[in-house]
């Protein structure tokens, strides 16, 4: 299905029921046998994937939807589709989003089902057409020009179509009609108008240039020609200004994607009827603006404003013979998310995490790490490296963001907690040109020391710091350093990268400088594979022997002077007071 649901089920039965269907299985712990993802509160569940956008089939009681989901309604325009189904599945019922994909996701699901979809929404259910849900990049000139035309129809009259709209064709029609729906680029006559993305919105800046500029520019030709700028289907350019502020502000300002093509391509562009050498020796092709139009607009297409030109910005505009799938021309900027998805199981990602995999085009990361975050990766390409090649995997993110993918580099815990989002701003300075293009975003994760620390009560409840015992890439004795300062500050610390087969000193040593500063009583938590099959959390004392129990996959935390041990019914737990206490009793 194309909305890629999630399938919320609260029973086995109701897995099942997913699974006939192909459907992505988010199972209620302890009542779903091997979910592909698990959880353990529904409501918190169901907003979660309700906040991140995420359409949601519900296998329950509309109730229980409706409940959960009730505190977090906001606008029509702005919820993602949920449906209902009957864990027989007799009734498949859309109850939020029925203009945004709800209503075609429940027909699908009943056509799967062999049964009926429960449609209420009116337009859909008397003419199978909605009227508030044009396709995609169809824009509605006045949205509160629908009511009026819908209670028309409703009562049994008729429309006349000015213009091109097929997916109107369901409705009641006759030329003569009292009320006339336009379908058009131009600036149409008050009344419900439909504006197909037939536009195409060619730019060229300098380096630079100002976004105010470029707007105006665009604005003004638009309106000189008559055209209304909810036309536009998308502003298109030379990929070398991909990330170019102005350009992507005008898009952003006019709600369409960017888009660009190589110079190339542009060169290739034989319709053009302004071009310069001194362009081409600079950047490779003698048209930007109009040859990127001309391009986006395709064969059929025909240049309805020539080049214009501002102080440091150009601008034309073509026309397509039918409406524009933005995603079908040239390439967008590309986009690169590092993402932190935490200890390793999914209840620790956040739904950031989990949307950024989900809209990722390509995965790159460690082979381990994919392989934990596969239910949210699913089957989009990996390009999966060994432990130990960084650089490369940073390297293959930011190339294939270059190239205009949506790219998700996935690390463990925090992507800004020793891993690679440091490493991505690196490269990406030192690396070519293009790399610098892509748009990039950090999503944090859950990090190992706040998981250990859960996991093991509140050690971190004071001043605390992070430092790695890797002298892979810090001296030892800058690593060292590091450890006699946090034992004179009296920090709770926790050490990460402690030992490996070949890196076994620095933890005994970080043992003696800590024992020098601290009662050996103190409370050290060993947490090993966190998250994950074979989680273990130990709490030993600093002065007993335990070095020999670690490796790279636990974390260490040594308590600061003040952290205490103590006893409950789910065993030994370790806290770090700050203060409160004391503070009470003054």
């Amino acid at each position: 299905m194309a909305l890629n649901p999630a399938f919320v089920c609260l029973t086995q039965a109701g897995a099942d029921l997913a699974r006939r269907v192909d459907g992505e299985v988010h199972g209620l712990a302890g009542r779903v046998t091997d979910p592909d993802v698990a959880f353990q509160d529904t409501a918190a569940h169901l907003r979660a994937l309700f906040g991140t956008g995420r359409a949601i089939v519900g296998i329950c009681a509309a109730g229980i939807l409706i409940r959960a989901l009730a505190p977090v309604l906001a606008g029509k325009r702005d919820e993602p589709p949920v449906v209902a189904v009957s864990p027989d599945g007799k009734s498949v019922v859309p109850l939020l989003g029925g203009h945004r994909g709800a209503n075609a996701l429940a027909r699908a699901l009943a056509s799967r089902l062999d049964t009926t979809p429960a449609i209420t929404t009116a337009g859909d259910a008397t003419f199978g057409v909605s009227l508030d849900e044009p396709p995609p990049g169809w824009r509605i000139a006045d949205e509160t020009a629908i009511k009026p035309v819908a209670a028309h129809l409703l009562a049994g009259g008729k429309v006349a179509i000015a213009g091109e709209a097929p997916w109107l064709a369901g409705l009641p029609q006759a030329p003569d009609a009292s009320v006339t729906i336009h379908a058009t680029d131009k600036i149409a006559p008050t009344g419900l108008v439909y504006h197909p993305p037939l536009l195409a919105l060619g730019v060229g800046t300098e380096r630079g240039a100002p976004a105010a500029e470029l707007e105006a520019l665009a604005r003004e030709a638009l309106a000189e020609a008559g055209l209304d700028p909810r036309a536009v289907a998308c502003v298109v350019s030379l990929d070398l200004k991909s990330d170019e502020v102005a350009v992507l502000a005008l898009a952003a300002t006019l709600g369409v994607p960017a888009r660009f093509f190589d110079a190339a391509t542009l060169a290739a562009e034989t319709r053009v009827t302004q071009g310069s050498e001194i362009v081409r020796a600079e950047v490779g092709t003698p048209s930007v603006a109009e040859a990127a139009a001309l391009t986006a607009a395709g064969p059929g297409g025909a240049l309805v404003v020539p080049k214009r030109k501002g102080a440091r910005t150009t601008c034309a505009i073509a026309r397509a013979a039918a409406p524009l799938d933005p995603a079908a021309i040239g390439r967008a900027r590309g986009h690169l998310d590092v993402v932190g998805i935490g200890p390793g199981a999914p209840a620790w990602r956040t739904p950031e995490a989990d949307a950024a995999l989900r809209a990722a085009e390509h995965v790159v990361g460690y082979d381990l790490y994919l392989d934990i975050a596969a239910d949210a990766i699913g089957d989009k390409p990996r390009h999966a490296t060994g432990l130990g090649h960084e650089a490369a995997r940073v390297d293959a993110a930011l190339a294939l963001a270059a190239r205009g993918h949506r790219v998700a580099l996935v690390c463990s815990g925090d992507a800004g907690i020793y891993a690679l989002a440091t490493l991505v701003y690196e490269r990406r300075d030192e690396g070519p040109p293009e790399w610098r293009r892509p748009s990039i975003r950090v999503c944090p994760g859950v990090s190992a020391l706040q998981a250990s620390a859960a996991r093991a009560g509140a050690p971190l409840g004071h001043d605390f710091c992070a430092i790695s015992l890797s002298d892979l890439l810090t001296p030892a004795a800058t690593v060292e350093r590091r450890l006699h300062a946090a034992a004179a500050g009296d920090f709770v610390v926790a050490l990460y990268n402690p030992a490996s087969e070949r890196r076994k000193t620095l933890l005994p040593r970080a043992r003696e400088i800590f024992l020098a500063a601290r009662p050996a009583t103190t409370p050290v938590v060993l947490a090993r594979n966190l998250g994950r099959p074979g989680e273990a959390i130990e709490i030993v004392a600093l002065g007993d022997d335990w070095t020999g129990k670690v490796d790279m996959l636990t974390l260490v935390t040594i308590g600061a002077a003040a952290t205490r041990r103590t006893a409950t019914a789910e065993g030994p737990r370790v806290y770090t007071p700050r203060g409160y206490a004391d503070k009470a009793k003054t």
